[in-house]
């Protein structure tokens, strides 16, 4: 029998951890950097979506939806937000020919919880703007710091939110488009 007291066992040292835990970060950052240099750069592109599909669908549900019935050349919309219930809300988000963004946002709540949640905490006013031949005949106008506008309007019971980070110009062009009309798809 033996006398070491170590019953078969080798002896544990924290140098001997302190080693294995090294050389097992230097064999995962190893293998992040392996993988690193053998993956091509991923490049998500947004995919456009039929947003006069969901148009025609919220309308057949009995709702009034605020909407552009076409988008000036280059855009896409690439998301549609829906919430069904009694205080419907509805969105759809675009990228301009230059990958600008812009968005729509209908529903029953103040401007301020709007501007808040889609612009900035602190967005500055501007001077109202009236907008020939839109659903609205005066439009509130916002921005804040990072350079992101805004145009606000009461439509019925809904608060309409116009923002982005397209030129302002380009998101006023999208006010003067939008239309409640019933789509003839």
């Amino acid at each position: 029998m033996s006398e070491s007291g170590n019953g078969g066992r080798y002896a544990r040292t924290t140098n001997g951890l302190i080693a294995s835990l090294v050389v097992t970060v230097l064999a995962v950052c190893a293998f992040v950097a392996l993988r690193a240099l053998n993956r091509d750069d991923l490049e998500v592109k947004p995919e456009p979506v039929d947003y006069l599909e969901a148009v025609d669908a919220a309308q057949g549900a009995g709702l009034t939806v605020v909407y552009p019935p076409t988008l000036p050349s280059g855009w896409f919309a690439d998301s549609i937000d829906f919430v069904p219930g009694d205080r419907p809300a509805w969105g759809i988000g675009m990228l301009t020919g230059d990958q600008k963004f812009a968005g729509i946002r209908q529903q029953n709540a103040s401007v301020d919880d709007l501007l808040h949640t889609y612009v900035d905490e602190n967005p500055t006013e501007g001077a109202p703007v009236d907008i020939a031949a839109s659903i609205a005949p005066r439009w509130q106008t916002w921005s804040d710091s990072g350079g992101d506008h805004a145009f606000s309007a009461q439509v019925g019971t809904d608060t309409v939110l116009v923002y982005g980070s397209a030129p302002e110009a380009e998101l006023r062009g999208l006010v003067g488009s939008l239309t409640t009309a019933n789509l003839q798809r």
